[in-house]
């Protein structure tokens, strides 16, 4: 889950040494999950028995954490945990704002800016960085809604059905 092996931790040791209130509080803060806490337990009380150093392991620890209806959502019933431990490990939603202040300062005047995002805390990150800049006179907000795939490429592309695109101009130095 590293995008930088040489990173100081993985998600392996996210999930062996965290607390459970840790666990948790990342499972629901980047991943909006709703059995955060549940899942936390889980993992907890099965590394007491021995390290979980497997997905598949920690895919059955979280499937055996919800509710069986919950399996039959449009995702699977881990992803929203995994989204999580991969987006406290690379610290993504902290580099994102960055990548975005660090593109605009780039841009030359009436330059633009495409940021496609994935799920809804990078999409609120984009929105909230484009109308920051844009309330200092950096940015004009092209899109004020964010450009959404139509079900046509939804059904040729699966991943693009979440994808959401926003789009700025820069207005002045």
């Amino acid at each position: 889950m590293r995008m930088d092996s040489d990173s100081f931790f993985s998600a392996y040791d996210l999930v062996n040494n965290l607390s459970e209130r840790e666990l948790e509080q990342i499972f629901r803060k980047f991943g909006e999950e709703h059995y955060s806490r549940r899942i936390a337990a889980s993992i907890v009380q099965s590394r007491r028995i021995e390290p979980i150093s497997t997905t598949t392991k920690l895919v059955e620890i979280i499937l055996n954490s919800v509710p069986g209806k919950y399996a039959k959502y449009r995702i699977h019933p881990a992803t929203r945990a995994f989204q999580a431990l991969r987006i406290a490990v690379n610290r993504e939603l902290d580099v994102l704002e960055k990548a975005i202040d660090k593109a605009v300062s780039f841009l030359n005047p009436q330059g633009r800016i495409g940021v496609i995002s994935f799920h809804s805390l990078e999409d609120r990150i984009v929105k909230h960085a484009f109308k920051r800049i844009s309330s200092i006179g950096g940015l004009n907000i092209v899109t004020k809604k964010p450009l959404q795939p139509e079900d046509l490429e939804i059904s040729e592309n699966k991943p693009s059905r979440s994808a959401k695109l926003r789009i700025a101009e820069k207005v002045c130095c």
